[in-house]
This record gives C-alpha cells, sequence and structure tokens, in this order.
C-alpha cells in the first residue's frame, strides 16, 4: 500500500548516471516494519559500486533509491510492532540493495528486525556511519572467530572503515591487537589503541617475528583481499582462524592447511538479500550501541557535511579516495529540485 503523501528522494534511473533529485509517494509501513524519518545516510563503497552497477553480488533494479545504512527517528509503526514506537530515535541497515528501498529519501519503511536503538550518545551522523561496518566487523570477530582476552589479534587494513571498527571491536573484548596501514596511518591506528605495522615497510615475516615469536597471529581478520588474504594464511599460527570480508578471488590453501588453521568468510548483506538471520543484524546492533555508549566504539567521520541535494559529491568523493573517515548525508529537508552526478566535475 502506498500513501498519498510524497517525499523527497535522489532517484537513480541508470547506472553511473546522475541522481534525480525529485518528490515520490511516501511509502506506509506494512506488518513487521516501521516508517522511519530519515535524518542521515551513510556512504559506503559498496554504495557507489552498486551505483556504477559493479556489484553483481547486491544488485538493485532500476529505477532505485540508494544508501544502505540510516538513523533516524520513527514515525509510525506497522501492524504487529511492539519493539518501537513514534519518536524513537533508530539506526540500521536496512536497504539499499534486492529492492529495498534505500536512505537516501526523507522516508523509508523498513524492517524492525534490521534496527536497534540509537546509542544515546552518538550523533545522527555518526550512528549513520556505523551499522554496515559494525555488523562485518561483529561477524567476523564474534561470530566466527570467537575472539577472546588475550589473543593476538591482526586487522588488516586496520584505518579503513570495517577495519577501524574491528580495531576496537578486538580491543573491547580483550585481545593484544595489531593492525596494518598505510605509513599515514600510522598514528591513527596508535591512537585505537593497536599496534601499528606499516605494510609498505614490513614484511610478512618481519613482522610476525617481531610481534609473535614467529608463532603467528592466532586471529587475523582480512579487510583488504588480494594478496593480503594470501598473506594472513601466512601469517596465522597453528589452530589459528583467519577471517575475510573480502575473501574473493582464487587464493592458494597450502600455508593455511599446514598450519591446521581455519577460514571464514563474512558477507553482510546475507539477510537483507535472502530475509534469513535480520533479526542477528538488530540484535550485533543491540550490543554495539552498549559498546558505544560505554566509549569502547567509536566512528570516524569526514568532517564535510552533505545533504540529500550534494549526496553525488560524497560518493564522487569516497570513489576518489578522498574521504578520511565516513562520509554522511544529512537529510533534514526537502532539498531543491535539480539533478546532480558523482561522475560530473
Amino acid at each position: 500500500m502506498t500513501s498519498t503523501k510524497s517525499m523527497m528522494a535522489a532517484v537513480l534511473d541508470t547506472h553511473g548516471a546522475a541522481f534525480r533529485i525529485a518528490p515520490i509517494a511516501r511509502p506506509e509501513p506494512r506488518s513487521g516494519q516501521v516508517l522511519l524519518q530519515i535524518k542521515a545516510s551513510a556512504v559506503n563503497p559498496l554504495d557507489t559500486k552498486i551505483h556504477a552497477g559493479e556489484a553483481a553480488h547486491a544488485r538493485q533494479p532500476l529505477p532505485a533509491i540508494l544508501g544502505i545504512d540510516l538513523a533516524g527517528v520513527v514515525e509510525a509503526v506497522g501492524p504487529g510492532v511492539t519493539a518501537f514506537r513514534r519518536g524513537d530515535e533508530v539506526y540500521g541497515m536496512t536497504g539499499g540493495v534486492a529492492g529495498l528501498q534505500g536512505s537516501l529519501a526523507e522516508f523509508a519503511a523498513v524492517d524492525v528486525d534490521l534496527l536497534a536503538p540509537k546509542p544515546v550518545n552518538l550523533s545522527m551522523r555518526e550512528a549513520a556511519s556505523l551499522p554496515l561496518i559494525v555488523i562485518t566487523a561483529w561477524e567476523g570477530l564474534i561470530d566466527r572467530a570467537s575472539v577472546k582476552a588475550g589473543q593476538q589479534v591482526l586487522v588488516h587494513g586496520g584505518a579503513g572503515g570495517v577495519g577501524h571498527i574491528a580495531v576496537q571491536l578486538a580491543r573491547a573484548l580483550g585481545a593484544d591487537v595489531f593492525a596494518t596501514g598505510s605509513a599515514q596511518d600510522q598514528a591513527f591506528i596508535r591512537q585505537l589503541g593497536a599496534t601499528p605495522i606499516d605494510y609498505g615497510e614490513a614484511s610478512v615475516e618481519d613482522y610476525v617475528a617481531a610481534y609473535t615469536q614467529g608463532r603467528g597471529f592466532d586471529v587475523i581478520y582480512d579487510t583488504v583481499g588480494g594478496a593480503t588474504l594470501d598473506a594472513s594464511f601466512k601469517a596465522i599460527r597453528r589452530f589459528g582462524h583467519v577471517v575475510s570480508c573480502l575473501g574473493w578471488g582464487t587464493h592458494a590453501l597450502g600455508p593455511l592447511s599446514f598450519r591446521a588453521a581455519t577460514y571464514s568468510g563474512v558477507f553482510t548483506l546475507l539477510p537483507m538479500l535472502t530475509g534469513e538471520g535480520r533479526a542477528h543484524h538488530g540484535e550485533i546492533l543491540r550490543e554495539a550501541a552498549v559498546l558505544a555508549e560505554a566509549g569502547k566504539i567509536a566512528p570516524r567521520l569526514d568532517p564535510r557535511r552533505f545533504t540529500l541535494d550534494t549526496a553525488c559529491d560524497a560518493y564522487r568523493a569516497l570513489k576518489a579516495g578522498r574521504a578520511e573517515g565516513k562520509l554522511v548525508v544529512e537529510i533534514s529537508a526537502a532539498p531543491s529540485v535539480r539533478e546532480t552526478s558523482p561522475t560530473s566535475a
């Protein structure tokens, strides 16, 4: 059922083309859903790949509204919903794939299983930046690797979106954390409480010898993929566990097998694509909110501000590698009706 009320949204009609900023019909919440007034929408690398039509694993039929992550306020509840009520502030990874409306709009009807109360100490911008990266880090470190206090954990790409949350989560679990990054990432990684490793200067053999006395790390979380995942198989200890959220391609498993180590892949979108396991995402976000409120998890945000009217500027900045932290689009007032393009200058 569609309401006669309207809302402003960024509509993608053709992959790689301009967002069309225009009024469309506002949805009504169905059974098990709430209608959210969206306050903020994060921009993830996956969002830009979906925009370009380069994400075969995360198709969004066109025309579409993109945006995977959001934070907002419950405007209305659908039949059977008791977990939330009007006025509640929430956050979640809720759409932008598989035909689910994304968050580059003023409102969205969202499955309540995908939502959790927003951390009270975080702004809407901060909360919107967290869902995908928190869930991805959590599924790897807790659901797959069962990280424990005292273990040595290596995070590849520790200054990245998933990486900087994985570092903080591993530390919150009591692990001794190490993280690879570029030379300019070292200070930030150290600020997160991890031991930085400059991948441009130290070989796998060097840092395994320096930090584990040659034994290897108990758990390795790879957020980079490719050759970095291959390196992980050489840096893991006997009976250790390697996790990757970018474990695509062809990899030699010999080094892993000879250590009797194990491997897990993380595919965070699966509950949205299949409908299976959605409630677990809400559970993760509830637990993550507790950690955020305790000061153990905090997102790194790019200081620039974007609105629905300038959403493509955020997409363009991320694609160009000019982001210093998560980019977030604030959605608080209807913009003018016009087009912008992430490929334009």
